[in-house]
């Protein structure tokens, strides 16, 4: 497999041509009183598009970027994009970061660093991994792609293949969103490679009916009153872009791909719903950085598409895993998921409710999540 050096090197042209695009913005009506539960309000993306026109350093992102050590090449038909960072540590695990939707490898940015080189931030260098961060193909720089079969399962055959060319045979892996369901296929796939699964989403660990609460009781009965809440909460007000992503991405990219405003609106209102619900934990130019990276590479319709490439319904049951699992439970994260009904498929040896954060704890929380990416390899 030929592995090729890369660089983020977006040409000043587009890089004008979008600050052109925000200012000729056609802005919609919104009625009076309406907050969030439209969707995100007409001041907050006016805010954030002249933020990203005016304020927001483009280069000093892509430098961020290029600080790192990335690679492209082919698996599978696909360009595959990814960042390999190797630890100064002899005996370093290797640990594979996958990313969902609406994310990128923007995620993980500031949680490679301690994890590759822990000595370097005060940590225990036992505790030092080897760091593959790929783009999903169809995503960002792995994008866009050709046909719409890019799911989970797929994903993780070129993972496999990927981790393979890397030269390592037996590697951890972690992820969220998508990312989870990739990195849990990879178990399933794949059982005698993967040292353990760690992550902080799984889908069917999340009560749907009352039929889920049988036989628990005390404080696990209670958390799954408020799992089976906040899922039919969800459900009811929550799912119109996986609906729309998963049966017509295609209409969809025109809007997203031709209006910046469209994809900020599409990312950002996604970025605060699946997020902590009580101050917003994020930090700005990370968000921007993760929507010029879609609107640069417009692969708004490519990654779209993973969502109809789901083999099966959202929430079907998924094949057993025998992968010692860890579970890192973020309260704010658009799921609360059960152990009960985790253990019916996966085999979990470590679970973590943490205090705060949400759907992308690499950017709210990354300190908790390292501690608790560690924690669950150390025990391995």
């Amino acid at each position: 497999m030929d592995l090729t050096p890369f660089r983020v090197a977006v040409p000043q042209v587009d890089l004008d041509e979008l600050h052109e695009r925000l200012a000729r913005t056609r802005w919609p009506d919104q009625p009076e009183g309406v907050g969030w539960e439209l969707g995100i309000p007409v001041d907050e993306v006016r805010e954030l598009a002249e933020h990203w026109r005016l304020r927001f350093d483009w280069r000093a992102a892509e430098e961020r970027l290029n600080g790192f050590p990335q690679f492209t090449t082919e698996i599978d038909g696909a360009r595959v994009h990814f960042l390999h960072v190797r630890s100064p540590e002899e005996g370093a695990t290797p640990l594979l970061l996958t990313h969902g939707w609406p994310g990128s490898i923007v995620e993980f940015l500031d949680v490679i660093g301690p994890l590759t080189d822990p000595r370097a931030y005060g940590g225990d260098p036992r505790q030092a991994f080897h760091v593959v961060v790929p783009s999903i193909p169809g995503f960002a720089f792995s994008g866009p792609t050709r046909d719409r079969s890019w799911g989970p399962a797929r994903g993780a055959r070129a993972w496999a293949a990927l981790m393979t060319a890397l030269g390592y045979e037996r590697f951890g892996t972690h992820g969220g969103d998508w990312g989870a369901l990739i990195s849990r296929e990879l178990g399933v796939q794949f059982p005698s490679r993967v040292l353990g699964v760690h992550v902080t989403m799984l889908p069917t660990a999340v009560a749907r009916s009352a039929a889920d609460l049988a036989g628990l009781t005390g404080a696990e009965l209670a958390r799954g009153e408020r799992s089976l809440a906040k899922s039919e909460a969800f459900q009811a007000t929550g799912t119109g872009y996986a609906i729309i992503q998963s049966t017509k991405p295609q209409t969809l990219a025109y809007g997203l791909t031709d209006s910046p405003a469209g994809q900020l609106a599409w990312i950002a209102e996604k970025f605060r719903s699946f997020s902590n619900a009580v101050g917003d934990l994020i930090d700005r130019d990370d968000l921007l950085t993760d929507v010029s990276i879609y609107w640069f590479t417009r692969t708004a319709n490519s990654s779209a598409r993973i969502y109809a490439a789901l083999e099966g319904p959202w929430g079907a049951p998924l094949p057993t895993s025998t992968v010692p699992t860890g579970v890192a439970s973020f309260p704010d994260d658009i799921g609360l998921p059960l152990r009960s009904l985790a253990e019916r498929a996966d085999h979990i040896v470590h679970w973590t409710d943490l205090p705060r954060g949400g759907h992308f704890p690499a950017l709210e929380e990354p300190d908790a999540l390292i501690e608790d990416i560690r924690t669950f390899f150390g025990s391995l």
